[in-house]
């Protein structure tokens, strides 16, 4: 885990680690981060932003960026990314994730892990990707989830992604679990969907890890309660 430093000057420009609970949003852990620090140093207004969403169902390694370090932003999210998936096969959901209810059910006994890993091999490389409706996606100003919650139809248009690594982890029916390294703009859920489409049984996803961020590394990121509790005791300037 990444120690809290002696020495921070959140002003000029830090990089944090952090690994997010599972419940919170992205915001959130920045938000709370920035009051936490305000606070201490007893100012109003620090720029704290996030290198790259997970969503609330999602824990794992966040990057965050006070200061003048904000403008590396852009760089860290451009970064490969690791990811260790937990998917549910023989169901569906409208997010692709627990979020939303099963909307649909199918046999799956049939699935077995030569299936799977030969499956799975389908998906590397450059491919082309249609994002969740439940998810930040803008579209005429607003984020695609404002429109799913409210039953609006929506039809998102497909984006170029590419995965580099993908593999079969453990498979406990109906249960798998597997492990993605991609680009910039992979969502996991709707690789998720994409699987099970691929397997014909539907699959959803139940649980998602980020493990790297390009040479950030989850080993290496604090918890939110290590980071405040240690800022107490922070001695400024």
């Amino acid at each position: 885990m990444q120690d809290f430093k002696k020495s921070y000057d959140f002003k000029s420009g830090e990089v944090l680690l952090f690994n997010k609970n599972i419940g919170w949003t992205s915001f959130d852990l920045v938000g709370r981060i920035r009051i936490a620090i305000c606070r201490k140093l007893e100012i109003k207004k620090l720029k704290v932003g996030h290198a790259g969403t997970l969503d609330p169902l999602a824990s794992g390694l966040m990057i965050l960026c006070t200061g003048k370090a904000t403008k590396k932003i852009e760089h860290y999210q451009a970064g490969e990314k690791e990811y260790i998936a937990t998917l549910k096969l023989g169901a569906t959901t409208p997010s692709f994730d627990m979020e939303t209810k099963e909307d649909s059910q199918k046999e799956y006994s049939f699935v077995t892990e030569e299936l799977v890993t030969r499956v799975l091999e389908k998906f590397k490389g450059e491919t082309e990707q249609v994002p969740p409706v439940f998810s930040a996606v803008k579209v005429k100003g607003k984020r695609a989830f404002n429109y799913a919650r409210k039953g609006e139809e929506l039809k998102l248009q497909p984006r170029k992604i590419v995965i580099r690594e993908i593999e079969l982890l453990s498979i406990k029916l109906p249960e798998v679990s597997i492990r993605v390294v991609c680009g910039k703009g992979t969502y996991i859920r709707s690789l998720a969907r994409d699987i099970g489409e691929e397997l014909k049984c539907g699959a959803y996803l139940t649980g998602l890890k980020r493990t790297r961020i390009g040479e950030f590394k989850i080993e290496n990121a604090m918890t939110v309660d290590y980071f405040l509790e240690n800022l107490v005791h922070f001695e400024t300037n």
